[in-house]
């Protein structure tokens, strides 16, 4: 399985597997990111963190707005913490500005 390296505004490199957008998800904690290949290169659409990959990416709410910015791929990271979630989501949040984490899309 292939993975991708993120960092976040604060330095921290986060490591995500690169999975279709049709995977069979499982019911953990986790983080994700909707993101489009760019050849060699990764863009962020959205940036978000769930308790179930399971219950939350098969009719996520912002998949139209993904599919409207090009998203190819889901890279998660399992994390049942939902503290550690949360700080992490907001961290890459904060360095890639993802199109799709904007009010209103």
């Amino acid at each position: 399985m292939a993975t991708c390296k993120w960092i976040g505004k604060s330095g921290t490199v986060y490591e995500y597997d690169v999975l279709s957008p049709n995977a069979n998800w499982n019911a953990v904690g986790g983080n994700y990111i909707f993101a489009k290949d760019n050849g060699p290169t990764w863009s962020a659409i959205y940036i978000g963190q769930t308790e179930s990959f399971k219950d939350r990416l098969p009719s996520h709410d912002k998949l139209p707005c993904a599919q409207r910015n090009g998203f190819t791929h889901i890279h998660a990271r399992a994390n049942e913490n939902e503290a550690s979630r949360l700080k992490e989501e907001a961290d890459l949040i904060a360095n890639y500005r993802p199109p799709c984490n904007v009010q209103g899309t």
